[in-house]
C-alpha cells in the first residue's frame, strides 16, 4: 500500500462514508472521464475561470488517486514508467517543437 499524506486522506474521507464498495476499477475510470468533461467546459469559450478549473482538475486527481489505489499501483511509479516509455517514443532530436509525432511529418 502506497504511503502518500493525500492518498491517506482520500482514503480516510472514503472509509468515513463508507463510499468504498462503490470504488470499483469501472465506476472510478467512468467519474475521471465525466470530471474531464467538466473541467473541458471549463475551457469551452477561452475564459477559463481558474477557481472553476483548480475544482474540476481537483475531482480528475482525485479520482485517478484512488483508482490507482484501487489497482495497488503507486502513481509516481507509473507516471516515471510511462515517461520512459514516451522519452523513447519521442526522442528530442526529433520532436522537439513539434506537436505532431515525427513519423508523420
Amino acid at each position: 500500500m502506497v504511503q502518500d499524506p493525500v492518498l491517506d486522506e482520500l482514503r480516510q474521507f472514503v472509509r468515513e462514508r463508507d463510499w468504498g464498495k462503490f470504488h470499483t476499477p469501472g465506476n472510478l475510470a467512468k467519474s475521471i472521464s465525466i470530471e474531464a468533461g467538466e473541467l473541458l467546459e471549463c475551457f469551452q469559450w477561452d475564459g477559463a475561470e481558474l477557481e472553476s478549473a483548480k475544482e474540476e482538475l481537483a475531482d480528475v486527481l482525485t479520482y485517478c488517486l484512488l483508482l490507482a489505489d484501487k489497482l495497488g499501483v503507486d502513481p509516481a511509479e507509473i507516471v516515471t514508467a510511462k515517461l520512459e516509455k514516451s522519452r523513447d517514443k519521442y526522442p528530442v532530436e526529433k520532436s522537439y517543437g513539434r506537436s505532431a509525432k515525427y513519423d508523420r511529418l
